[in-house]
């Protein structure tokens, strides 16, 4: 038995890959992470401690299970984005940032007094969340992690930046508990 045979066994283990962001996708993760996490906790604290206006939507389930889920996606996405790849921690934790993703997907479709009970422009986010889910976990589990990162920049940026803006709107149910 040769040396390298021997101690195979008892290599050290590669550290986890780093595929870091680039300046620019770093900044936009970080700021939409910052910016949105801040928002979502300063209205959800004002409605838990009464300070919010009361709000039709909060008599929704599909509101609340929406809100609910979306809440904690927001700051995980960023930390995901912006954390060290390829951990235990890291593959654990996409998987439970993908079904808080998916849920709040499937929760939209039942959210639509706006328009009378019919699809608003902004549910055509639930199917480019749910593809968006099937591909980061298509690509993971394939190895292509370029195309893993490219879509899940996409994905978090699109999938909370664009419809977490509508959010906050006047009106809407995360502008009225932020702003009154």
């Amino acid at each position: 038995m040769t040396t390298a045979t021997t101690l195979a066994p008892f290599a050290p283990v590669r550290p986890a890959a780093r595929f870091d962001l680039g300046p620019i996708a770093r900044a936009a993760v970080g700021l939409v992470g910052v910016g949105f996490t801040a928002a979502c906790g300063l209205a959800a604290i004002r409605f838990a401690a009464g300070l919010a206006p009361s709000h039709p939507n909060t008599q929704s389930l599909a509101v609340m299970i929406h809100v609910a889920t979306v809440l904690p996606a927001v700051p995980l996405g960023a930390w995901l984005m912006l954390s060290r790849k390829g951990t235990a921690r890291h593959k654990q934790l996409g998987k439970v940032w993908v079904v808080l993703m998916v849920i709040t997907a499937l929760s939209a479709l039942f959210i639509r007094q706006i328009n009378g009970g019919q699809f608003s422009p902004i549910h055509i986010f639930v199917p480019m969340t749910l593809h968006g889910a099937w591909k980061a976990v298509s690509t993971a589990r394939r190895g292509d992690i370029a195309a893993h990162k490219k879509g899940l920049i996409g994905f978090y940026l699109g999938a909370l930046t664009i419809p977490g803006l509508f959010a906050f709107m006047p009106g809407r149910l995360m502008g009225t508990w932020l702003f009154g």
